[in-house]
């Protein structure tokens, strides 16, 4: 705030000196431009002197000579010199150079310049710059993971949505994080009275067991009855392991949609505005092509979010040449594909890419979580849509099947 403050005192300097510099050059252009009129006037009447006559086009800043033919020789309206010549008296009028008018309306255009520049700097430091100061150490204090941090509200049309989307990020930061903890509770709980449950089954279990290796059981009707036994605790086992199992691999990420009507190119239009500089950087050609502009039923920030999850696997695990979005209508939904070149994915693959942490055998050294196309299955069956994979050509498809409004 104080360099703000530093810098608009520089700029109110600068156009002060600014203003000295002009009324001081303005000055001097009127003594000079004072000057030519007496010299003007004087070549004048060297001319009448010489020649008997004079042009007064040759004289820009003349507008007129008289003699006393002409009435009185010294009753004018207008700034004028008395020159003699060739024993004569000539009244020279010229237009005066009015520097007193120009250096005011100076003035008064630069003043009302530093009082505009001073009236927009003091605008800056009060709605964006003071506002500003007052959010910054929010940000720090979120990734602290404190969510108690105090965030003022600002009226401002330029931090009033920010400061209240940062309330909304924040509430849903604390929203999921308690979510996340009652549910890590609700798993151990699961877990500890799964583990107590499993350790009577298992006792029963070593009791035949022991009966039968030691040879307790003479009658083979004991024996089947002992061997039954272990069959059903080992039964409730599985349950348990079951249960342990689907507890464990329950979503661990939560989606939710907001199903609207999205028109395709307004989708279309961000993801270009993303990708397409980026791209460029790169010598990666990405096209877009020809399509019908309709209007999709979906969530349209889910449906961009899907379009982004593919195309940077295809910058990931293509060969750089080329990524391209196709379109085709069918059955009333439309197909929206993204190809790119250089698939080195086996067709064996295809049916696993989609489970959460898969990584096919063309990931390599490359860096991901293999979450992408997870969560694109499962945002696009929430929007009553689906997502399948094919390879082609040695191409890597994959295609979001979105319903039409």
């Amino acid at each position: 705030m104080s360099a703000f403050k530093k810098l608009s005192a520089v700029v109110v300097v600068l156009f002060i000196a600014l203003a000295v510099f002009l009324n001081h050059e303005i000055s001097r252009q009127s003594t000079v431009t004072n000057g030519i009129y007496r010299l003007e006037a004087k070549r004048l009447a060297d001319d009448i002197e010489d020649t008997g006559s004079y042009d007064i086009s040759e004289y820009p800043h003349i507008t007129g000579v008289f003699t006393e033919d002409d009435g009185d020789l010294y009753s004018s309206n207008n700034s004028y010199v008395i020159v003699e010549a060739d024993g004569r008296l000539y009244r020279v009028e010229y237009d005066m150079y009015n520097s007193s008018q120009i250096l005011l309306i100076t003035d008064i255009v630069l003043v009302g310049m530093i009082a505009v520049l001073a009236v927009l700097l003091l605008y800056i430091h009060r709605n964006i710059i003071k506002p500003f100061g007052r959010l910054n150490d929010v940000p720090k204090e979120l990734a602290k993971g404190n969510l108690a941090v105090p965030l003022p509200e600002e009226k401002s049309r330029f931090f009033g949505q920010f400061t209240w989307g940062v309330n909304l990020l924040r509430e849903s930061i604390e929203d999921k994080r308690n979510k996340e903890l009652t549910m890590q509770k609700d798993k151990k709980l699961l877990l500890l009275s799964l583990s107590h449950d499993i350790k009577t089954p298992l006792s029963a279990i070593k009791l035949n067991a022991k009966a039968l290796s030691r040879g307790l059981y003479k009658d083979a009707e004991k024996q089947r009855e002992a061997a039954e036994h272990i069959n059903a605790r080992a039964d409730e086992i599985e349950n348990f392991v079951s249960r342990i199992t689907k507890a464990s691999s329950e979503d661990f990420m939560e989606f939710e949609v907001s199903m609207g009507e999205e028109f395709l190119s307004s989708i279309l239009s961000r993801i270009e505005a993303r990708y397409k500089p980026q791209l460029e950087l790169t010598h990666t050609e990405f096209v877009i092509n020809e399509y019908d502009d309709c209007i999709l039923s979906c969530d349209g920030d889910r449906i961009a979010e899907c379009l982004q999850n593919l195309i940077e696997n295809a910058i990931k695990y293509g060969d750089g040449k080329r990524i391209e979005i196709c379109f085709d209508t069918m059955d009333g939904c439309e197909l929206v594909t993204v190809k790119n070149t250089g698939c080195a994915i086996e067709a064996k693959e295809l049916p696993q890419i989609f489970e959460s942490f898969h990584r096919g055998s063309n990931a390599g050294n490359i860096r991901g979580n293999g979450l992408g196309l997870f969560i694109c299955r499962k945002l696009m069956a929430l929007m009553g849509g689906e997502v399948y994979a094919d390879i082609k050509d040695e191409c890597f498809l994959v295609t979001l099947v979105v319903r039409l409004a």
